[in-house]
């Protein structure tokens, strides 16, 4: 059986799924880094992998699976040994289905916004308009979203709703974690997997004051940070402070 991962080694999407095969102590996987810097992501071969052009994805036995929160659920079900990372019970993995949902379409939207603003929008910044055109149009699915950017950063109000965006995310997170150890209760899922690379994320973007003012998020991510998985996870060169690379 052959588990290939393309990832990108900063990318959030990427490190979801390399703390799930950490977590489920899956090592025998294949690595192979997308450098989206020099838009191998957009090349012909791997949009063949990911038609959308953005990473991750697995190749599986020669069959792409695509979407980081899909790729986490199936190594659960692909890989059914202990630890598992969906709940047995329906009612907490529909909570935990909810929260993936919503991590997708809020916080991991809104985190791009402060990563390209603070640290990546440099690289644009030499494009030319027919340039900077030219290279959103060739990203299948973040077209609008680099649009909306520009090749000088997004305007303040853009920034300032993915800031309360984010900020607001942080009192979801809070309240649930103030009623267990995880986001569903006590036992660590997919979910809080999903979540943790946007807490490092505000981290590397000096972006703490965002979460001082909720203790269960902190004392969460203590816990995380001292799981083995977050050190197999976050390896050098995996931090956004730690290089200028291009991220998902």
């Amino acid at each position: 059986m052959s588990l290939e991962l393309f990832h990108a080694h900063n990318s959030t999407c990427s490190q979801k799924v390399r703390l799930c095969l950490a977590e489920k102590g899956i090592r025998d996987w294949i690595s192979r880094p997308v450098d989206i810097s020099k838009r191998e992501n957009l090349s012909a071969e791997y949009l063949a992998i990911n038609p959308n052009g953005v990473v991750p994805a697995f190749r599986h036995d020669g069959r792409s699976i695509i979407e980081s929160a899909v790729m986490c659920e199936y190594l659960d079900e692909v890989f059914p040994h202990e630890p598992r990372l969906v709940p047995n019970s329906p009612i907490v993995r529909a909570h935990m289905r909810a929260w993936l949902r919503f991590i997708d379409e809020v916080p991991s939207m809104a985190i791009r916004v402060p990563s390209f603003q603070k640290v990546l929008v440099s690289r644009f910044k030499s494009m030319t308009e027919a340039e900077f055109k030219s290279f959103a149009d060739a990203n299948p699915l973040r077209r609008s979203f680099f649009l909306k950017m520009g090749p000088n950063g997004f305007p303040k109000e853009e920034y300032d709703i993915a800031i309360e965006q984010l900020a607001r995310t942080l009192q979801r997170v809070d309240a649930a974690l103030a009623e267990g150890s995880f986001l569903c209760g006590e036992s660590y899922t997919v979910a809080d997997a999903c979540m943790t690379p946007v807490i490092v994320r505000l981290e590397d973007l000096g972006l703490d004051e965002l979460i001082e003012p909720h203790p269960h998020v902190r004392d969460w991510f203590k816990r995380i940070e001292e799981r083995p998985s977050f050190a197999e996870t976050y390896y050098e060169g995996t931090r956004l402070n730690e290089a200028d690379k291009a991220v998902r």
